[in-house]
């Protein structure tokens, strides 16, 4: 680990000083491969069920092939940002490209929830006047994609307990293939009742858990684009955990938002009167932050809390 860098500020009674924490990580698997693999297994699955469903007219075939491309997308998302968050800062971006992650997730929930919208539509009126489908190619279909989204929720399981975006990749897959069972199903029943309203129904179905769970993105994804605390953070337990450290007698200008999708940031001002500054306990700070509450980038200023000389962001903006 390393200890803080220290800036002088424009404050003249208090230090700023900045964290990372590098302890020893966990070897990884190469996520690359993964993400490749995943990616064209899936893409190429895509295809193949927009075909199906084209050729057969199924709906439920097509939801599930819009829900399997959202999922490619994800993907890209989830590796670009691996490939980002290890570009680099500039002068002109000075976090790099990390929260491009929050825009491509956000995106990618708008047009996932406009293209279930218009799938929707048309299942609504195929309800009423239902179409005669093949259910066992439906099934059958449906089974491939049990087996891709499968084998691709394999490919991330190794790993995944200390790479967000690992687990959330396998976490997705495993959903996956539990609608790729569901449609499968239903081809399997249509197939051998002939009942021809059960297609446009599992569409609406599946249709609701895509928008549900896109929903949940979208607005995660908003909140992050707009530096709201994390979902997992407990910013009152940051709060109190920092006003307990050592002669620490106050804390204000407290801020935690995401960096991207799987990093967090802080920046606190800790009242500590006629204390120098040390190293040591902001060492320690940056270490309980990263292990305690996953933020991973915290910066905190000291101040001695002159009342001559107040700190201008003592009562502003702070959570």
């Amino acid at each position: 680990m390393s200890a803080g860098h220290e800036h002088h500020p424009g404050h003249d009674h208090g230090h700023s000083l900045h964290g990372h924490d590098h302890a020893h990580q966990h070897p990884l698997p190469d996520s690359s491969r993964a993400f490749v693999i995943g990616i064209w297994l899936n893409l190429g699955f895509v295809a193949i069920e927009a075909a199906g469903g084209i050729a057969t007219g199924s709906l439920a075939l097509l939801a599930d092939a819009g829900h399997n491309l959202a999922d490619v997308v994800g993907l890209l998302a989830a590796w670009g940002a691996v490939a980002l968050g290890r570009r680099r800062p500039s002068g002109r971006r000075t976090y790099g490209l990390r929260r491009s992650s929050i825009l491509i997730a956000v995106v990618n929930a708008v047009l996932l929830l406009v293209g279930m919208g218009a799938l929707a539509w048309e299942a609504i009126g195929r309800m009423h006047a239902p179409a005669t489908v093949p259910g066992l190619a439906i099934g059958l279909i449906a089974l491939a994609g049990l087996v891709v989204n499968g084998a691709t929720a394999l490919l991330f399981r190794r790993g995944r307990e200390h790479d967000l975006n690992r687990r959330a990749a396998f976490l997705h897959m495993v959903a996956d293939a539990a609608v790729s069972a569901g449609v499968a199903v239903a081809g399997l029943v249509l197939w051998a009742t002939g009942a021809a309203w059960i297609d446009p129904l599992v569409s609406l179905l599946i249709v609701a858990v895509v928008v549900w769970s896109t929903w949940g993105l979208l607005r995660d994804g908003l909140d992050l684009a707009l530096d709201a605390v994390p979902a997992g953070v407990d910013a009152d337990a940051v709060r109190a955990y920092l006003t307990a450290l050592p002669d620490v007698v106050a804390v204000h200008d407290l801020h935690i938002w995401a960096m991207s999708t799987t990093e967090t940031a802080l920046t606190a001002h800790l009242v500590r009167p006629m204390r120098e500054v040390d190293d040591a306990l902001l060492v320690a700070a940056a270490r309980d932050l990263r292990v305690r509450f996953h933020i991973a980038h915290a910066t905190i200023q000291i101040e001695h809390g002159d009342p001559q000389h107040p700190c201008e962001l003592s009562r502003e903006g702070s959570i």
